[in-house]
């Protein structure tokens, strides 16, 4: 039996810990919990700690349509066996220029790929959305069937269940460097040293402060908004679905629908920065964590929210900080960087909804070795 040490809880890492698990591997799970103050946090961060990302099998591109597909097609699955619920089908939309090319590449794959769902335009799209103001050259596809949002906070937590109930062990440590050796790898932590066959590295941001050869990631700070919503207002935005939107003009800003958080209050949150911020070394990644997101962003997106749900009645706005984790062709980093090294890492700003599936590829890559 071959013993796979995983480096990374988050999205990514949780799912191909669960693959490897249930395909009879030995697995040590390796990373810390959300932090409970990340003000005063000294350790690492992810960008799950929350509880709504868009999940959808709709999108311009062809790579990214059939990941999500085939992550969503596990969803009840997961949930049924774990007792963990994360999924919310309340649909999702795509919107924009009828004509643009953003538009007509998501139609082209929803027509190839037979994915199902409703097109609105014009007054039939007012009518359908009422509570939706979009300019009038906007048309929607509306994916009412699998597809809504996640709560990735929740994912993570059934994919840990799912692998522990599978018999990996689960280590609370963070990881600082790994060193490859003949008889296997040693992966040294802030409280021990662990050794196992194999390492796959799923460590998002801080990937490259493990690997012995850093990778061509870029990582981009984000800022996200929430607004608190009384019962009324959340009561009458209750059927809205996701939405994802792309002007004319560039903007591109996501919104989910009402959604009860751990604190008992319920929020939209809208996310879409206008500039690309990059954050160049772990120090900043782990400041950035810490800030609370940018005020002057948060202003940009109530700005794009009240553009789109004019009528929008809340009680308090604050922000929150992310990251998302790039590469140059857009596609995750998914590949052997050695004999006993895998890495699967860059989401893209798309990777949670299709998390379980990179995972799984990730889980692939890992078990494709030659020597033990």
């Amino acid at each position: 039996m071959t013993h796979f040490a995983v480096i990374g809880r988050g999205l990514i890492g949780s799912a191909a810990a669960r693959h490897l698990a249930i395909a009879g591997h030995q697995v040590t799970l390796i990373g810390p919990p959300e932090p409970a103050d990340k003000v005063n946090h000294a350790g690492v961060f992810g960008s799950h700690y929350d509880e709504g990302r868009i999940t959808r099998a709709l999108d311009p591109d062809l790579y990214w349509s059939n990941v999500s597909a085939a992550s969503i097609a596990r969803y009840k699955d997961i949930e049924a066996q774990t007792g963990v619920s994360f999924f919310t089908e309340c649909g999702a939309m795509i919107a924009g220029p009828q004509n643009s090319e953003y538009i007509q590449s998501v139609k082209r794959i929803q027509k190839d790929q037979g994915i199902v769902c409703d097109r609105f335009f014009g007054s039939v799209l007012v009518e359908a959305f009422p509570y939706f103001k979009f300019p009038d050259d906007f048309q929607a596809l509306y994916e009412p069937k699998a597809a809504g949002y996640i709560s990735p906070r929740n994912l993570v937590q059934a994919q840990t269940v799912a692998a522990t109930n599978a018999g990996a062990k689960l280590v609370d440590a963070i990881a600082l460097g790994l060193s490859e050796t003949k008889p296997g790898i040693i992966i040294t932590t802030d409280k021990d040293e662990i050794n196992a066959d194999q390492v796959l590295v799923a460590a998002g941001g801080f990937t490259n402060m493990i690997l012995p050869q850093p990778l061509p990631l870029i990582a981009y700070a984000r800022t996200i908004a929430y607004f608190e919503l009384n019962e009324d207002e959340a009561m009458r935005l209750s059927d809205m679905p996701s939405l994802v939107l792309s002007f004319a003009d560039g903007r591109a800003p996501y919104i989910l629908p009402p959604i009860l958080y751990p604190n008992g209050k319920t929020y939209i949150k809208i996310g879409g920065d206008q500039v690309d911020e990059m954050l160049e070394t772990v120090d900043d990644i782990k400041a950035w964590f810490k800030s609370g997101g940018s005020a002057e962003v948060g202003k940009y997106l109530r700005s794009m929210l009240l553009d789109v749900i004019p009528n929008l009645r809340y009680e308090t706005m604050h922000t929150e900080a992310c990251m998302t984790t790039f590469t140059a062709d857009e596609r995750p980093i998914i590949s052997r960087q050695s004999d006993r090294i895998t890495v699967a890492v860059a989401g893209c700003g798309r990777g949670a909804k299709c998390s379980d599936e990179l995972g799984r590829r990730a889980a692939e890559q890992a078990t494709a070795f030659d020597t033990v």
